[in-house]
């Protein structure tokens, strides 16, 4: 009995040692700090049909999994191969001169280590800033089958531009403050993504974010901290804020509901009596993601929730088109 004791205390510790291991090689990083934010600028043709109407899109990309996003099913290369593609033709057609994207892939083995940023960027656009929110080495979610872990992940946000970008910061948001300890060192971080664009030698800054899907509170401290940040800039330089909130427009307690009052700042693409849902891009039945813009330096053209880009991520794209006062 002595013997069968001494075993399996030896077996029991060999296995905490290996769960250790593993838990600190999955959550370590793959990257170094200073690619977590950075500025890129290309050589692609480009194509600038106007200077005085400028078009903007936020688009939670979903890495490109369509309605696959987070599901425990076999994502074959085929459908990031499609959804690419169905991504690149809509946004050649469309032509926008610039565009916020959240849940972009760089680098991750769930998409199969394609550079979806780059992919997009060489429609022409030649100016990026990058701010990756999550670079684990493995990540077990979906948590079963286990042949469904995404594996290696680098992701997060990314502005591509036709026009120069400058002065890019990535801000880090609160987080959820009573989450278990292995859910935070695997988990993304919510970033509030800030760069200034200059548009007919005016500086315009944009604020790209991607606020917390699960915890309402944390939600909640994150808005407030990315509207002081809004109201900062737009005291002095036009300001455009958008991305996925994860805030309901039609709940009445939600966090939007606070920029939704605000008599200075418009929102692209919305009407309260008729609200054109982004979520989910199958079935859309919520709204969730916005352009929000300073009315007293923004004109507003136009907006819309672009349908066309159908099933290549879980969400739809917004856009808005707009002209300097």
């Amino acid at each position: 009995m002595r013997k069968f004791l001494k075993y399996l205390f030896r077996f029991l510790l060999l296995l905490i040692i290996a769960v250790l291991v593993f838990f600190f090689w999955a959550s370590s990083a793959t990257l170094s700090d200073k690619e977590y934010s950075k500025l890129i600028i290309n050589n692609y043709d480009e194509v600038l049909e106007n200077d005085s109407i400028f078009s903007i899109v936020t688009y939670n990309i979903g890495y490109l999994s369509g309605m696959t996003n987070n599901l425990p099913i076999l994502k074959p290369k085929e459908l990031f191969d499609n959804n690419l593609e169905k991504v690149l033709v809509e946004t050649e057609k469309l032509n926008p001169d610039i565009i916020a994207f959240q849940e972009i892939d760089y680098n991750s083995k769930r998409s199969y280590f394609v550079n979806q940023q780059n992919e997009i960027a060489k429609l022409g656009y030649n100016y990026v800033s990058q701010a990756i929110n999550w670079d684990k080495s493995y990540v077990p979610f979906p948590y079963w089958p286990t042949k469904m872990h995404f594996g290696k992940i680098v992701s997060g946000q990314s502005i591509l531009s036709k026009y120069p970008l400058k002065d890019h910061k990535r801000i880090v948001l609160e987080r959820v403050l009573n989450a278990p300890f292995y859910r935070e060192a695997l988990y993304l971080e919510r970033l509030a993504q800030v760069a200034k664009v200059t548009l007919n030698g005016k500086e315009v800054v944009l604020i790209n974010v991607h606020l917390e899907a699960f915890d309402k509170q944390t939600r909640a401290n994150q808005f407030d901290t990315v509207l002081e940040l809004f109201n900062e800039y737009k005291k002095e330089y036009p300001t455009i804020l958008l991305g996925d909130f994860n805030s309901l427009a039609r709940d009445e307690k939600g966090i939007i509901q606070k920029i939704f009052l605000m008599d200075d700042v418009g929102n692209a693409a919305f009407k309260k009596e008729n609200i054109k849902n982004t979520y989910d891009s199958k079935n859309p039945f919520k709204r969730i993601d916005y352009i929000f813009y300073t009315k007293n330096s923004i004109a507003y053209i136009s907006g819309k929730v672009l349908v066309e880009f159908g099933e290549s991520s879980d969400h739809l794209p917004v856009e808005m088109k707009f002209k300097l006062k």
